[in-house]
């Protein structure tokens, strides 16, 4: 690859560090124009920048604000570039159902979670919040995903998790999916006890853990 589209890549990735949506989504439309694939403009471009936005928070050089911020700014930038994908020539997503547990009104954790599964190129199925656990079983019987991610963010619907967890054993559905749980009361052995396959620390971990247990990490 030549020096100007080198440039071109490193100034997408950057884009992201900067958390910028208006540089992301320029970058995106000054690769493409210099003939950059929409696909090589995502992985080399875009994805190293979301990796190092992680980075940065995970040594807290970087906080929240920045990170939605990032995340938006990956989501505007990839979309452009998907927008320009011929039908057919993408590789299927991997699926995540996600929701907040029954009696659990919290989301911002779940809904930074999303923003950078999309941003990753899942597909994610929101199912909101204060969610029973039938409409969990529903959902994965309708979409068929490869994650489930179960969040809660009090000590008092914790068991909300394990309930979902039962649920989906009870229809048969557990060993077909990876579950993966996350909110500030849990903790990996809370996941261990209830029998989820990974605990997610914050939402760059998640997005890891999902990732590995998709086979993309």
């Amino acid at each position: 690859m030549d020096n100007t589209k080198q440039l071109l890549l490193e100034n997408a990735k950057q884009a992201i560090i900067d958390c910028d949506s208006t540089k992301a989504v320029d970058a995106a439309k000054k690769a493409l124009d210099a003939g950059i694939e929409a696909y090589n403009v995502i992985t080399e471009g875009f994805v190293p920048g979301i990796t190092k936005v992680g980075d940065l928070f995970d040594r807290g050089e970087l906080f929240l604000p920045e990170l939605i911020l990032a995340a938006e700014a990956m989501k505007a930038g990839t979309a452009l570039c998907l927008a320009q994908i011929p039908e057919g020539k993408t590789v299927e997503p991997k699926k995540v159902v996600i929701g907040t547990v029954e009696g659990d009104i919290h989301d911002i954790g779940k809904s930074l979670v999303i923003s950078f599964l999309i941003a990753n190129g899942f597909k994610v199925y929101d199912l909101g919040r204060d969610v029973p656990s039938e409409k969990f079983v529903d959902k994965v019987v309708e979409v068929n995903p490869d994650v489930v991610g179960i969040s809660s963010l009090l000590t008092t619907t914790m068991g909300g998790q394990k309930n979902v967890i039962e649920a989906l054993k009870k229809a048969g559905l557990k060993d077909k999916v990876k579950i993966i749980i996350g909110g500030a009361p849990t903790n990996q052995s809370w996941a261990d006890q209830i029998g989820a396959d990974a605990y997610g620390e914050n939402a760059v971990d998640a997005v890891r853990k999902i990732k590995k247990l998709t086979g993309l990490d």
